[in-house]
């Protein structure tokens, strides 16, 4: 019991502060591209508490209930936004959306330049199965441990945060790059029809049957880049 308490402290504080930078970059871009409406609600900013606050359900209770449930994470956060200037600028409000996956993204990379610098040192080594929270094990006692645990499930985390957020369907991140490639007065209809009420739900629904399918492989590939192709299916 001691042991699931211990790791499940080191999956939340990994997840907070993943949905924390997540949203902070959703916030930061949004107020450099003239929207500050969740600067003013104190969303730019690495600290989570506004970000709990504006959240509570989604980055304490559903993390530790899916935690207790099946022992890995998963939840939601949220940046307010200004919808009139995301339809006047639809382009901007997509790099704002684009902003979060990309902030997972590098985590992801961060993590495996640490992972890489501890093998060349010779305090981490390849797992023979590597797993959501094993992607690498160390070779001694102690700190290095506990490193090699964190960057596993940093590593795995935000890879699966960004890959779920840049599915194309609503409200998911991804469903905004198609704006990216739209005229203005289509984008505009575009981002108005995605925002139809009962759209969202159908898109979490469907987001999670795909998401099963797609991101095993993608896993899979994203690990054996990490280690130079070093495992089979």
């Amino acid at each position: 019991m001691e042991l699931d308490l211990v790791t499940g402290i080191k999956w939340y504080l990994v997840f907070l502060f993943s949905t924390t930078l997540h949203e902070a970059a959703h916030a930061w871009t949004a107020l450099k591209l003239g929207d500050d409406t969740a600067y003013r609600g104190g969303q730019v900013s690495l600290d989570p508490t506004p970000h709990l606050k504006r959240e509570p359900i989604g980055m304490a209770v559903a993390p530790i209930l899916s935690f207790l449930a099946g022992g890995w994470m998963i939840g939601w956060a949220s940046a307010p936004y200004n919808i009139a200037w995301a339809l006047r600028y639809p382009k901007r409000s997509a790099l704002m959306a684009m902003a979060g996956p990309a902030a997972n993204l590098l985590l992801v990379l961060l993590a495996a330049i640490l992972i890489h610098i501890g093998l060349a040192a010779g305090v981490f080594h390849p797992p023979s199965s590597p797993s959501g929270m094993n992607l690498t094990v160390a070779t001694r006692d102690g700190l290095f441990t506990f490193f090699a645990t964190m960057l596993s499930i940093t590593f795995s985390l935000n890879l699966l945060l960004c890959v779920f957020n840049l599915l194309p369907l609503p409200p998911l991140d991804g469903s905004s790059l198609a704006l990216l490639f739209l005229s203005d007065e289509t984008a505009r209809k575009y981002a108005e029809f995605i925002r139809s009420p009962g759209f969202g739900l159908f898109g979490i629904l469907l987001g999670w049957k795909l998401f099963g399918v797609i991101y095993p492989p993608i896993q899979f590939w994203a690990v054996n880049l990490l280690y130079g192709g070093r495992y089979t299916p």
